[in-house]
């Protein structure tokens, strides 16, 4: 079972990375459902290192950009993982996995584009330039959110019907195992 869920989530990162190079509308990407996901399945500690690692792995590709902005992005993932812990580790209904979601979508805003202010490149040190800086955002929120809704359907639909597929597929083979055992 641990061998199914680790090829699982390697093929989760791998897709996570593909996404990204792919055409999508502007941050409409599964990273931070990733995050969640990690933090309602994974144990380790470390669990932030998935959403940081698939994000990292798909900017050598996308390209990089200014550093202290693009720290801020990568907290506002790894926190993503810390939300799935907090709010999907012991159960997982549908409004949870929304709730999460919302919250993760609006803590990565926030987080993101509050480094793109500390960075100084666009906006002016200053509360007003804070908040041109988080007043020109909100139209890229609505992306995270729908982005964060839509792979955390795919992502938890997936993982929940695999699992319930291979329990299936293992009583089937026990009860075939057994009928045969009854024959000889």
């Amino acid at each position: 079972m641990l061998k199914h869920k680790n090829i699982f989530l390697l093929i989760l990162v791998l897709l996570a990375v593909l996404s990204r190079l792919i055409p999508h509308p502007l941050n409409f990407t599964p990273i931070g459902a990733l995050g969640l996901f990690a933090g309602a399945y994974i144990i380790d500690k470390r669990v932030w290192l998935l959403p940081v690692c698939a994000l990292l792995l798909s900017d050598f590709f996308v390209g990089f950009y200014e550093p202290i902005g693009m720290l801020f992005v990568y907290i506002g993932f790894a926190l993503s993982a810390f939300i799935g812990r907090l709010l999907l580790s012991d159960k997982r209904t549908s409004l949870r996995l929304g709730g999460a979601a919302l919250s993760s979508a609006t803590l990565f805003f926030i987080v993101s584009n509050f480094g793109t202010w500390v960075s100084g490149t666009l906006y002016p040190m200053s509360l007003a330039g804070l908040t041109e800086c988080f007043v020109m955002a909100i139209p890229f929120y609505g992306n995270t959110l729908l982005g964060d809704l839509f792979y955390v359907a795919v992502l938890f639909g997936l993982f929940e019907g695999s699992q319930v597929w291979m329990q299936k597929r293992n009583i089937t083979q026990a009860a075939q195992i057994k009928h045969r055992r009854k024959l000889f």
